[in-house]
């Protein structure tokens, strides 16, 4: 699942005009009733389905059940429109609090972007290094520093906390959809997988060669083990002690 299209790839001041509606408004159309936010929908719908190389103006002006010339009275090309996209998607849920404190809000921030990622597989695909700021990010920021805040950290220091837990858990996302990905390619469960490759890793590891993996526990690569959340607990564990070491200076 490779970078297919990069944000902010399109004319920039076209797209936050776009996103902060204060752009021109289509006096008429073919398709009264048109809108940017139901293109957008249809957009997602789209990618949501078939994947981001889907998303056409042509195809998404057949799911709207419009002509594509329509859609070009309210956005100027697919680019523009991806950015309309991502700040759709990105909307804060406005979900409570998991636990206590500025903890409690990065937990909450790591498992709703894991959940974004499922619902829409496709967010993955997209280079965001130089996103387009639109109003969902700007207030997905605001709430989020407005929560760890309490954290004392200069501000500097609160982004790269954020920018932190966002590389984590998009990480851990992008390897589940590969999973879930070639399975589907290659028709191959999980279990038929690794089950082709027992008899020789056996052997090896009879060898005595490999001592330290002969020695592990049976359930070392169990499946079931929740890899995310020991890990995100682990870098929280990790942002708190650097708290509490900041405070007693």
């Amino acid at each position: 699942m490779t970078s297919t299209e990069a944000s902010g790839s399109g004319q920039i001041t076209r797209t936050l005009a776009l996103l902060w509606d204060s752009g021109p408004r289509p006096s008429r159309g073919p398709k009264p009733g048109l809108t940017l936010d139901r293109i957008a929908e249809a957009a997602i719908e789209v990618a949501d389905s078939e994947g981001l190389d889907a998303v056409t103006m042509r195809r998404v002006a057949t799911q709207l059940g419009t002509g594509t010339m329509s859609l070009y009275r309210y956005v100027p090309g697919k680019a523009e429109l991806l950015g309309v996209m991502l700040d759709r998607v990105q909307r804060p849920t406005g979900e409570p609090v998991r636990g206590d404190g500025w903890r409690g809000a990065l937990e909450t921030m790591a498992y709703e972007q894991l959940e974004l990622n499922r619902r829409h597989p496709w967010l993955l695909q997209v280079n965001q290094a130089r996103p387009v700021l639109g109003p969902s990010a700007v207030e997905g920021m605001e709430v989020m520093l407005s929560r760890i805040r309490p954290m004392g950290l200069p501000d500097r220091e609160l982004v790269s906390v954020v920018i932190m837990i966002s590389g984590y858990v998009d990480g851990v996302a992008r390897t589940q959809l590969y999973q879930e990905e070639v399975e589907r390619k290659t028709g191959l469960t999980d279990d038929e997988f690794w089950a082709a490759q027992y008899p020789v890793l056996e052997r090896a590891l009879a060898s005595g060669r490999y001592p330290v993996m002969a020695s592990l526990a049976e359930d070392s690569f169990d499946r079931g083990f929740d890899h995310f959340g020991f890990g995100l607990q682990r870098i929280l564990d990790g942002l708190e002690h650097y708290v509490a070491q900041r405070d007693t200076k």
